[in-house]
């Protein structure tokens, strides 16, 4: 019995109601059918909010993170006239923008402005292949193996047509994450993707190169796991032909019957890796090599923040914090006047949600570094602050249980004040079980939930440690359940201080109540 969603998809493909788009401008939301409103608008990446009754949300394509300043301005314009009480734009955790809150009326002329600067936020939700990440300093790293850029940009195009939609990828089981990373540090997480690409040397000798597959990672409410060597790899230049060779294996024999075992790895468990390599090879048409016997991913994880050399000599990128990845019209116009005024307009986004300016002459560095701008987001953030992200929360998100951008810029300034930090200190807010923050990649992770506390119902969240990116990346753990949020500033000021080396500052409040770990079975 097919669910849902798979009726809705078989009634009338998603990518239908792209031409409807004016005429639901000129008879307005509540007028839409409530399966166009609800659902298939997302295959446009529009989203109707019930927290937001009337205004809606857009999430983009940057494929790889890569934004120029003409295209900042266009995103920054459409914030603008949603209004300062409205207007909002999240850095996401996968190099990508979302904004917020916008009528139905004005998306056609949103869209043509996104097409006019070579932007589309097309099949970017639902059951579609969600934003192509790849190293943000690709093409002006030192130490990068393979310029990631291009493939990011094929690998999209395929998937949507060019940016138009593309109807032989709009009907997918469930979504779909894609990274392809060409440094030394997995900057893409890439064990938390559906589908990985791992720089990797064919011979030993390092001669060939090309990127070993990893398959089947994700993110659930039900269900964390981590990405699985398919024993393949592939010379750069047949990444998308892999690509489309294995998402249609998913779209004709993945899981539909419940949407929780539609995700690859379910199809994976049912199947066993060989027979879905197998199924993946009769695709291309062509046998696949087994994969490298070592990938190159040998480095600690870099978050790209602060003042770095290029490859490109007498040129530095400036990575700048961007608390809880949040902007308004104002910053994003300045964004891009700084990256037109000190370098050539190339912007770059991350998935730890902060923002990267590059090709900067080195005389022009310490003018850049006194911008008022970097007052707010800085390219020197404390050690806290620096390794803070979070999800939307349900300020905007109907599904967040727990309200996490405004409550987690709270916790980190106290705990900032009250503790010195040897290192940077990662912790990822999600605020219910889906994970879109990713909290299991975290050195502390949150995700939301109700408590208990003195017989009221409250806040909380279950606690999550020891997830490691980079070299040896793994998922971390749960360790305490249901922890109500008015206690975090204690429980979390004392992991620091047992597990992180934090030490109270003397104007800092010192903690005496004492918060055990429970393990979690």
């Amino acid at each position: 019995m097919a669910n849902k969603i798979e009726t809705l998809k078989a009634a009338k493909d998603g990518l239908a109601v792209k031409a409807e788009i004016q005429r639901f401008a000129e008879i307005g939301w509540e007028a839409i059918d409530d399966d166009d409103l609800q659902h298939r608008l997302k295959w446009l990446g529009v989203f109707f909010r019930k927290s937001t009754p009337g205004r809606f949300m857009v999430r983009m394509r940057i494929p790889n993170g890569l934004l120029n300043s003409d295209q900042m301005r266009v995103l920054a314009g459409v914030v603008e006239k949603c209004g300062e009480q409205h207007g909002v734009a999240d850095i996401t955790t996968r190099q990508n923008i979302q904004i917020r809150s916008f009528p139905i009326e004005d998306v056609p002329e949103m869209f043509e402005k996104f097409r006019s600067v070579g932007l589309t936020s097309v099949q970017s939700a639902m059951d579609n292949i969600r934003n192509i990440t790849g190293s943000p300093v690709a093409g002006i790293d030192a130490n990068e193996l393979y310029d990631t850029r291009e493939l990011a940009i094929q690998v999209q195009n395929l998937l949507t047509n060019n940016g138009e939609g593309n109807p032989a990828f709009t009907n997918l089981p469930r979504k779909f994450n894609i990274a392809i990373a060409g440094c030394r540090d997995n900057s893409t997480h890439a064990e938390i993707n559906d589908l990985a690409f791992v720089p990797a040397f064919k011979d030993e000798n390092k001669e060939t190169f090309g990127f070993n597959v990893l398959v089947g990672g994700f993110f659930s409410a039900k269900r964390i796991a981590a990405a699985i060597p398919l024993n393949v790899w592939v010379a750069p230049e047949d990444v998308v032909a892999l690509c489309e060779a294995l998402l249609i294996v998913f779209r004709d024999n993945g899981l539909r019957e419940k949407r929780d075992k539609a995700r690859l790895m379910f199809l994976i468990d049912e199947w066993g890796i060989e027979k879905f390599r197998e199924e993946v090879e009769k695709q291309m048409g062509k046998p696949l090599a087994s994969a490298a016997t070592k990938d190159e991913i040998a480095w600690e994880k870099r978050d790209h923040i602060g003042v770095h050399p290029q490859k490109q000599t007498g040129l530095n990128y400036v990575g700048l914090q961007i608390p809880v990845g949040r902007m308004y019209a104002s910053d994003m116009y300045e964004f891009a006047r700084l990256a037109d005024k000190y370098g050539n307009g190339d912007l770059r986004l991350t998935v730890e949600q902060n923002l990267i300016i590059t090709n900067i002459p080195d005389a022009l560095v310490p003018e850049l570094l006194q911008e008022p701008l970097l007052e707010k987001f800085p390219a020197f953030p404390d050690n806290l602050m620096r390794g803070l992200v979070s999800c939307t929360g349900n300020q905007f998100c109907p599904v967040a249980i727990v309200e996490t951008k405004n409550r987690s810029l709270a916790l980190t300034k106290q705990l900032s004040a009250a503790y010195d930090l040897p290192k940077t200190v990662r912790i990822h807010w999600s605020g219910c079980p889906n994970s879109c923050a990713q909290p299991q990649v975290a050195d502390i992770g949150f995700t939301g939930c109700k408590a208990r506390k003195e017989g009221k119902v409250v806040d909380g969240v279950d606690i999550y440690m020891g997830g490691t990116v980079g070299k040896d990346a793994h998922l971390g753990t749960c360790v305490m359940e249901k922890v109500p949020c008015e206690d975090l500033y204690e429980v979390v000021g004392k992991l620091l201080v047992e597990r992180f080396g934090a030490i109270p500052k003397q104007n800092g409040t010192v903690l005496t109540h004492s918060a055990e770990l429970v393990a979690v079975g």
